[in-house]
């Protein structure tokens, strides 16, 4: 559970911890952090309390789009919760700990953390907890975020989205799916692939692990695949950059096969639209920037957890050409 001492000590204790937090700024500036949100004169912003400081912590990989709208999610939370937001990440797991070490160490009033290597973080995130501060975990970690002591979680089961793709698929009549996994270990990810495999029950299964800070490889590892085997009808995708890049190993091979997705992005929302990508799994990443954010000021400031000590589903749910008109007016405004 949350500790409460940070609700509990008033407007003497947040004075000294803004002059703690403002003495230690350059050292979360040297780890990368940013800072958006609301005012900092501690007056109270549009929603009528006093200035809170909320670090993000997430594993983005550089130039994942997926991770603009979890990022535009938490800054929207935190501008009506007038709140000001340090967002950082690392796809490092040692790194990604060393951030949040780094806010724990500017005293923060609470964290958001993705816990995509849960072994690599739990260290750092009992640290946060023993000094007081909250912790809401979202993205990843489903299956640890709960033995950490974190209170609260947003998003989906990813076994159980991996089993609805493994059904649609089997539905499709598909014989050979070839799941993609672009960063080895990353336990969201394995379970992805873990549960399309489960669940897929009308031909053959293969993993094909790629390494997404190398796109061009990426490129040329799917092309390569598709070319020797011919009899790839399904390639299942676990990011919206990596279908992007297997339309283009499809294009080079040369290969028949369907592409299918997790997760989104405006230029997903085009290839749905016209038909080179047939389906995609969203599970809501602009929701989950700014329920984790939105509900730490929950806490802090009214005491409110949000599930039950359950985790909050922002997902699974399909994107097809039956519903994508919709999706697109919101992903026009950089939202979905």
């Amino acid at each position: 559970m949350y500790s409460t001492t940070r609700r509990r000590t008033g407007g003497r204790t947040r004075r000294l911890l803004g002059l703690a937090a403002a003495a230690s700024a350059a050292v979360v500036l040297a780890a990368g952090c940013s800072g958006t949100g609301g005012k900092e004169d501690g007056s109270g912003g549009g929603a009528g309390t006093d200035q809170l400081t909320i670090a993000m912590v997430t594993h983005e990989v550089p130039g994942d789009s997926f991770w603009d709208l979890v990022r535009k999610g938490a800054e929207m939370a935190a501008k009506k919760d007038n709140v000001t937001l340090r967002y950082s990440s690392d796809p490092e797991a040692p790194n990604q700990a060393n951030l949040v070490q780094a806010a724990i160490d500017s005293k923060v009033d609470g964290i958001a953390v993705t816990l995509a290597k849960p072994d690599a973080m739990a260290p750092v995130v009992k640290a946060a907890l023993a000094a007081g501060i909250p912790v809401s975990a979202f993205n990843s970690g489903y299956d640890n975020w709960k033995a950490m002591g974190v209170q609260q979680y947003f998003g989906q089961d990813e076994f159980i989205a991996g089993q609805a793709a493994g059904k649609r698929l089997s539905e499709e009549g598909k014989r050979h799916v070839l799941c993609v996994i672009q960063e080895q270990g990353q336990v969201a990810l394995e379970s992805r692939c873990a549960g399309v495999k489960e669940s897929f029950t009308s031909g053959s299964f293969e993993i094909l692990n790629v390494n997404s800070k190398d796109m061009p490889s990426v490129e040329s590892t799917m092309t390569a695949k598709l070319q020797q085997d011919p009899s790839i009808d399904a390639i299942m995708t676990l990011g919206a950059p990596i279908a992007q890049t297997a339309v283009k190993s499809k294009g080079n091979a040369g290969s028949t096969a369907e592409v299918a997705t997790f997760d989104t992005n405006a230029a997903l929302v085009d290839l749905i639209e016209n038909g080179d990508v047939a389906w995609a799994i969203d599970q809501q990443p602009y929701l989950q920037g700014y329920l984790a954010v939105d509900s730490l000021w929950l806490y802090l400031t009214n005491g409110n957890t949000i599930g039950g000590g359950d985790a909050v589903l922002t997902g699974p749910a399909f994107i097809d050409q039956s519903n994508i008109d919709k999706v697109a007016d919101y992903a026009k405004n950089g939202t979905r």
